[in-house]
């Protein structure tokens, strides 16, 4: 069997290890982008397997490169890994997303496992937006985001949970995920967090998991302090969002902006993440928040 990568090995997200022909995928995708003149290029592209980018995109701004990254066998079964790297040069703006949720199958007796890595040099940005996840039952899942900051860097990045198929009645009664995300600040840990979820037990429940819900979001903005009216515009909109109906929280702890749903519906999940990133864009990017058309496809 082959042994999965450290995922806390140094270059792992950009160096395939050599692999046996057998059946667990390793997919690597490593992007550079730059700015030339008022435009954002994407300059450097390599992958390794099922993933990919098609084209740049430049839907709103020459400023702003928007890469739609695909994963065409649409689904990640037990023992495939997924690396993902992205770096932004000085003053480049990239607006990374996906055309669809992402699956993940159930385990199978392997983890499964996915590394995102982001570099972000002065006064450049990088929006992380994917279309929601989701954990099928039985799935055992590792996911590892490191986001390297320079000082005056901008970053945004949002993730949707869905755990089990709510629409089809199953439920995550039975799997693991472990979660980690390191953001560092010219090399020092700024933002910290990881957990861990067992399907079928008491965190599924407890209010200090996922309090009974089957969807959480969360939305990271990191850049510079924001005022109290964005922070109060932010909880009157997801309030309305919601309906009363699932939790929503928002703190700001100095540079450091955090959106929290729970819930029961990806759909209006998707919708207080949006209206969250419509707020805090301008303030944090200085440009308005177009929403793909990806999106609604």
């Amino acid at each position: 069997m082959r042994q999965l990568a450290d995922p806390h090995a140094p270059d792992a997200a950009v160096l395939p290890p050599d692999l046996p022909a057998r059946q667990h995928l390793l997919a690597t995708l490593s992007l550079g982008f730059q700015r030339d003149g008022d435009t954002t290029r994407l300059m450097q592209r390599a992958h390794f397997g099922p993933l990919r980018v098609q084209k740049p995109l430049y839907p709103e701004d020459p400023a702003v490169c928007h890469a739609v990254l695909v994963h065409p066998p649409g689904g990640v079964v037990g023992g495939d890994e997924l690396r993902i790297k992205a770096q932004a040069a000085e003053q480049a703006h990239a607006f990374l997303s996906t055309p669809g949720a992402a699956k993940w199958y159930r385990a199978n007796g392997h983890v499964s496992r996915q590394l995102i890595e982001l570099e972000v040099a002065e006064q450049a940005a990088i929006e992380w937006m994917p279309q929601e996840t989701i954990l099928f039952n039985g799935a055992d899942v590792i996911f590892d985001n490191r986001i390297h900051l320079a000082d005056e860097a901008r970053y945004l990045g949002c993730e949707i949970l869905c755990f089990g198929r709510t629409a089809s009645g199953e439920k995550f009664d039975h799997g693991r995920l472990r979660q980690h995300l390191t953001i560092y600040r010219n090399g020092k840990p700024l933002w910290l967090e990881q957990g861990c979820l067992i399907g079928g037990s008491r965190q599924m429940q407890s209010p200090l998991g996922l309090a009974g819900y089957s969807v959480c979001a969360s939305l990271i903005a990191v850049g510079t302090a924001q005022p109290p009216a964005i922070l109060a515009s932010l909880r009157e909109q997801a309030q309305a969002a919601t309906g009363g109906v699932g939790k929503f929280g928002a703190t700001q702890m100095k540079s450091v902006m955090i959106v929290r749903y729970l819930g029961h519906s990806s759909e209006v999940a998707r919708q207080v993440m949006l209206q969250a990133w419509q707020v805090l864009r301008p303030a944090l990017m200085e440009h308005q928040a177009v929403i793909p058309r990806i999106w609604n496809t």
